[in-house]
């Protein structure tokens, strides 16, 4: 099952659990992106169906979902299992592979290395320290807490705390909570914050010391409580809520922060928005409209091919404008 869970209010969560354990499988053990991004959409456009699918002939009918996805439906449904997930939870390689890699910063080729080491769980990779780098050492020492979503009450204290700190580094920069919380969901896997400051724009010098200003400030207020890495754009880390802040039964979470060019902030802001599906049908509008449309910039396409310089856009409502396109709200970004 993915980290990722289905929320609640999901009519067909049973069929997204199962098909994210295949989209994992395909990920981690046979390296099948292809299946992956297949399953993963399937799963993610069954979660977004109002009522809970009868068959696989009905599930058809859903964008995403062909024929073998159908008829592993019909088996769940007829039988409430699936024979290749019964072969694959069966075989001990698989699962201690689909094991290791819910550790951050354990990808597929490192837990098939340990697998091959016998390193084949959890517990077993604790008693091997010597054998993990800074990031996975962070992943392990948090697995639980990084495992448990982030209740929406929680991410608004996260976002509250994190931007009042960012302000008071310097009223100038522009920063934002992105990804599915922006979107008004009821959980998050991480807080992804997105930074902007009118000083440094894509014409501009890279300037990291406006990312890592922030970052020691985070710091010196124990609220970024570890770094996983951190670059000219972008900070990995993990984050907790400090006692004064609610408490000290708050868990340690992931954060990203990433510093974009003033100037490129909103077609960021949009693309890190989401969701997936929505970006993709705004990429092929831009498209349709004479434009290309990417986390940078939105282009207008010439004659030859060729995207001409970047229009000037100061919000998210400037893209939908040039776009022909009514403005939506993150919430009301789904599709």
């Amino acid at each position: 099952m993915s980290k990722r869970k289905a929320e609640t209010g999901n009519a067909n969560a049973e069929f997204c659990d199962f098909l994210m354990e295949l989209a994992n499988y395909e990920k981690n053990v046979s390296r099948s992106m292809h299946k992956y991004n297949a399953y993963r959409k399937a799963a993610g456009e069954l979660a977004k169906h109002p009522v809970k699918i009868s068959s696989g002939a009905e599930a058809k009918k859903i964008d995403g979902i062909g024929e073998k996805i159908a008829q592993k439906i019909d088996e769940f449904i007829k039988t409430g299992k699936l024979e290749k997930l019964e072969k694959i939870r069966a075989d001990d390689t698989n699962t201690a592979i689909n094991e290791l890699t819910k550790v951050t910063g354990i990808g597929p080729a490192a837990a098939q290395k340990f697998v091959a080491e016998g390193i084949t769980s959890i517990e077993e990779l604790k008693k091997h320290p010597g054998k993990l780098n800074h990031h996975q050492k962070i992943g392990l020492k948090h697995f639980e807490d990084f495992e448990k979503r982030i209740p929406r009450e929680e991410m608004i204290q996260l976002q509250d705390f994190a931007l009042e700190q960012i302000k008071a580094v310097d009223k100038g920069y522009t920063a934002k909570v992105c990804g599915s919380f922006r979107r008004g969901a009821p959980s998050s896997g991480d807080i992804d914050i997105l930074l902007a400051h009118p000083d440094f724009t894509s014409s501009e010098k890279k300037m990291p010391n406006l990312l890592h200003d922030v970052v020691k400030k985070l710091e010196s207020v124990d609220f970024v409580t570890d770094t996983l890495s951190l670059g000219d754009s972008k900070f990995m880390g993990v984050c907790r809520l400090a006692k004064g802040k609610g408490g000290s039964d708050h868990c340690f979470r992931r954060i990203d922060i990433r510093l974009i060019p003033y100037d490129q902030y909103y077609c960021a802001l949009l693309y890190f928005t989401g969701s997936d599906v929505f970006n993709k049908n705004m990429r092929q509008v831009a498209i349709d409209q004479g434009f290309t449309l990417n986390e940078y910039s939105l282009r207008p396409m010439g004659s030859t091919g060729v995207p001409g310089e970047p229009m000037p856009v100061s919000s998210e409502e400037d893209i939908f404008d040039y776009l022909g396109l009514d403005y939506k709200e993150p919430k009301d970004r789904i599709a």
